[in-house]
C-alpha cells in the first residue's frame, strides 16, 4: 500500500518540512514539483521535517506534466477550495496521488476544469478562504489512511499499552 502526496510549487519550507512528517508517520511518498519557493537546504525546512527525512521516500520534478506521465494510468485527486466533492466522499483506491498547490494561488484554474470530477476540497466556514497546507494534506491523508483501515501504522485498530500504564 502507497498513498502519494504531490506538492506542486510549494513555497513555503516550514509547510514541506511538516508535510515530510506526516508522510513518514503514514509512510507516504512524497512528489515535490518545481520550482520550489526554497532551498531543500533550507534551515526552517529541514527544522520542521525534523529527523524523519530518511524515513520518506521523496522524488523531485520540473513540472506536474511529468508526473502525471511518470505515472499515466495512476488515479490522481486534486484538493480545492473550488472543488464540488468533499474528501470524505471519496473511496480512494490504492497507490492513489493526492495533489496540492502552491500556498498562494493553489492549483492552476485550467488543471481544475479538465479534472473537475476528481477535485476534492476540505469543509470550511463560510469567508474563509483555506487552511494551512500542511494542516490540508494531514486532513486529507490520514482520512485515506482510515479508508485503508490504518493498515501498517501502529495500533491498527487495536488497543495500545502504553509504558505509562
Amino acid at each position: 500500500m502507497s498513498l502519494n502526496i504531490v506538492l506542486v510549487e510549494p513555497e513555503i519550507p516550514q509547510n514541506t518540512g511538516n508535510i515530510v512528517r506526516t508522510c513518514a508517520a503514514i509512510g507516504a511518498d512524497l512528489h515535490l514539483v518545481g520550482p520550489l519557493g526554497f532551498s531543500v537546504e533550507d534551515r526552517y525546512l529541514k527544522r520542521a521535517g525534523l529527523d524523519y527525512w530518511n524515513e520518506v521516500n521523496i522524488r523531485f520534478y520540473d513540472s506536474f506534466s511529468e508526473v502525471r506521465e511518470k505515472y499515466a494510468g495512476k488515479q490522481f485527486y486534486y484538493a480545492s477550495t473550488k472543488a464540488v466533492n468533499t474528501y470524505a466522499q471519496v473511496k480512494y483506491p490504492e497507490d492513489c496521488f493526492i495533489v496540492f498547490g502552491k500556498e498562494t494561488l493553489g492549483l492552476p484554474e485550467e488543471l481544475l476544469k479538465e479534472n473537475m470530477a476528481h477535485c476534492i476540497r476540505i469543509p470550511m466556514r463560510q469567508g474563509i478562504r483555506s487552511l494551512n497546507l500542511s494542516n490540508s494534506v494531514a486532513v486529507v491523508a490520514f482520512e485515506i489512511m482510515r479508508q485503508y483501515g490504518f493498515r501498517e501504522l501502529v495500533g491498527e485498530g487495536k488497543l495500545v499499552k502504553y509504558e505509562w500504564e
